[in-house]
């Protein structure tokens, strides 16, 4: 499950409006992965910010959903959209701006996948923050975050961002269609200090529209995580490489192992 238009906007809001809300003049916006088009959509909606570039590796997916996705056309049309089909990484290692803020709209880490080392240590530190403006913001999606889920990747890429930026925060939302609370890390050399009346302020001043799902007092609290998940992840100490990475259960290589096996059948590798 990627994406379903009954319930995105919880995803997206909270990957994209956070970061945007925290910066002080958010203008500039790069979007690791983003295919669909949503996180564009919901940088657009922000006054302050002058051009937003998305790059995504698979060029048939941001072809599918700019001809069948209808609530994105004004993004994908916008002349504040640059699109570019390419690895991220490439991409931002041979660009020549740096951005106010980045956003990790990135597949989860899965074993065998393409994306999982866009999580690790030497990418924060040698490819992203140096992209990153004085007092820019770094946002990702971190995958499950729920009681039973969030050892899996969420403490991990929450500890290894630790290790690059000086100011971290966690925060979760639930999302039905991933069956599941889901998790995002921000992180900065600036640190986050806005009030929840602050960022209300800042959401009416700066956003066109009304969002659906995120306001001041909701964004503080979704950053108060539950006890088990708190401690897990202060506690956490593994950090994220290209050696010793983690991924996500029950998808790649060790999740079609175990459907063949649970199904009958055995897969030959």
């Amino acid at each position: 499950m990627q994406s379903s238009e009954v319930d995105e906007f919880i995803y997206h809001e909270s990957l994209i409006h956070p970061p945007l809300l925290f910066h002080h003049n958010p203008k500039t916006v790069f979007i690791m992965g983003g295919g669909e088009g949503s996180a564009a959509r919901e940088a657009l909606r922000h006054r302050t910010v002058e051009s937003v570039v998305m790059c995504d590796i698979d060029e048939e997916v941001v072809g599918f959903c700019r001809a069948y996705l209808s609530v994105n056309r004004d993004a994908f049309a916008s002349d504040k959209l640059c699109l570019v089909i390419n690895d991220a990484r490439a991409e931002l290692e041979k660009s020549r701006e740096k951005f106010d803020v980045i956003v990790g709209d990135l597949a989860d880490p899965v074993e065998g996948g393409p994306c999982y080392q866009l999580y690790t240590k030497s990418f924060y530190e040698l490819v992203v923050k140096p992209k990153l403006h004085d007092r820019g913001i770094f946002v990702t999606q971190a995958g499950p975050a729920g009681v039973l889920t969030h050892k899996e990747v969420f403490s991990s890429i929450y500890n290894t961002l630790r290790h690059v930026f000086k100011h971290v925060k966690a925060y979760t939302a639930h999302v039905p269609s991933f069956a599941d609370t889901w998790g995002w890390v921000m992180a900065s050399d600036h640190p986050f200090t806005l009030t929840a009346q602050q960022i209300d302020e800042r959401i009416k001043d700066r956003i066109h529209g009304e969002l659906e799902y995120l306001s001041g007092d909701f964004l503080i609290s979704s950053t108060t995580l539950n006890k088990s998940v708190r401690l897990s992840l202060l506690n956490e100490t593994h950090v994220y490489t290209e050696d010793d990475a983690r991924f996500v259960h029950g998808h790649g290589i060790d999740g079609a192992l175990y459907l063949t096996e649970t199904t009958g059948t055995r897969a030959e590798q």
